[in-house]
């Protein structure tokens, strides 16, 4: 059972020595070598986004003054037309109750001036007053008229200013942050808080104009490149994936002279409510392909940024080749974009080792393997807790 396991320890040791880039002291120059071959990939891109309520309403007092109440408190659910805050209102109140005494007694003028008129035509009839004093009347009792509707045009005007002291929510949603306290003297210029219907989200993030170019030059254009996102996954700020999908339903027509960029909208159900207005996160965007060149990060050595392998050329020589990559990867594999084509062989382990040009004796992963574990079984017990201590 010792041996075993002791084999077992040598084994393992060995394999991590001879991964992508070492390799066990064989005396030999055969390396493993690997055929590039065609096979699907799941990708995926990731863009910084921004979240918003799919309604977000900034609140803001028509009226100047103190305030006197707060009906709220941060975070609650509101309704359209919930009352939010009073504004001190005695001012208006009584400006109210003088437009009210104007139309009381412009309808008594009104009142006056219709008797008199009526009065009046009876004694033209009966010939006792002329033409002027009929007309006279008239004109008296139609300027009363005219005084009396603007007496009332001032009063619902007196009445509406009067509303605008209590701020009431235009639409229904979740309750911001309130800045100002009972008692603060606020103005047209103050933001009270913000309303924002968070049943579902908006989330805002951007593509390059190229990528954008390559969209739309598909057909139907940006409409056709809406329709054809796939579902998008939503990474939160903690690295957690949110459990709804979303779909971009808007693109902008006009690039970011800043940034160069274009700003697309995605829409996710919130039902929740786990996602708030003002959240930060990342849109990750799907993708397939279906003959990509997948190879280990192991057998990849970088330079400067640069990404390489050790291809086998017709004459058993290894070439040092430079390679591009795709920006995404999963942590252990690369796609590669460039610098690889099906068919070509690379050498998968002793990488640090090899120089360029020099020749090697191929074999495949599996003999590579076979190697390993025979050198493994001919190792002593001494041999092997010495490597062990050594490693």
């Amino acid at each position: 059972m010792r041996k075993m396991l002791l084999v077992a320890g040598a084994a393992a040791m060995l394999m991590a020595c001879g991964g992508g880039g070492g390799r066990p002291n064989f005396g030999d120059n055969e390396y493993p070598v690997e055929t590039v071959a065609a096979q699907s990939a799941d990708l995926q891109t990731t863009y910084p986004a921004t979240i918003s309520g799919i309604q977000d309403v900034e609140i803001r007092p028509k009226a100047s003054g103190f305030l006197t109440k707060i009906c709220v408190t941060e975070g609650q659910t509101v309704s359209t037309g919930q009352l939010l805050f009073i504004i001190d209102n005695e001012t208006y109140q009584a400006q109210v109750r003088q437009a009210q005494a104007a139309v009381n007694t412009a309808q008594s003028q009104v009142n006056t001036a219709k008797l008199t008129f009526e009065n009046s035509k009876q004694l033209h009839e009966n010939k006792v007053i002329g033409d002027y004093e009929l007309q006279t009347a008239e004109n008296t009792y139609l300027s009363a008229q005219a005084q009396l509707a603007q007496a009332q045009a001032a009063l619902a005007s007196a009445k509406e200013a009067l509303s605008f002291c209590y701020v009431k929510s235009p639409s229904a949603g979740v309750v911001g942050t309130l800045p100002f306290k009972k008692g603060a003297l606020v103005s047209a210029s103050n933001v009270l808080t913000h309303v924002a219907d968070i049943s579902q989200v908006e989330v805002y993030f951007s593509l390059t104009e190229k990528d954008m170019l390559t969209l739309s030059k598909g057909e139907n254009g940006l409409r056709g490149a809406i329709d054809a996102f796939p579902p998008l996954k939503l990474q939160l700020a903690d690295g957690s994936i949110y459990g709804h999908e979303g779909k971009v339903y808007a693109i902008s027509g006009v690039i970011d002279q800043a940034t160069g960029s274009v700003q697309l909208i995605a829409r996710f159900p919130n039902p929740e409510h786990l996602l708030k207005s003002g959240g930060s996160g990342a849109i990750i965007v799907p993708r397939s392909a279906e003959q990509a060149i997948v190879i280990p990060q192991s057998v990849v050595m970088e330079v400067q940024n640069k990404k390489f392998v050790y291809l086998l050329t017709d004459s058993n020589k290894v070439a040092y080749t430079e390679i591009t990559v795709d920006p995404q990867n999963d942590g252990n594999n690369y796609i590669v974009t460039s610098g690889l084509n099906i068919g070509d062989k690379y050498v998968t382990n002793g990488i640090t080792k090899l120089s360029d040009q020099m020749e090697i004796v191929p074999i495949t992963p599996q003999r590579y393997q076979e190697k390993i574990e025979e050198q493994a079984r001919s190792m002593t017990a001494g041999d092997i807790v010495g490597a062990m201590q050594n490693k």
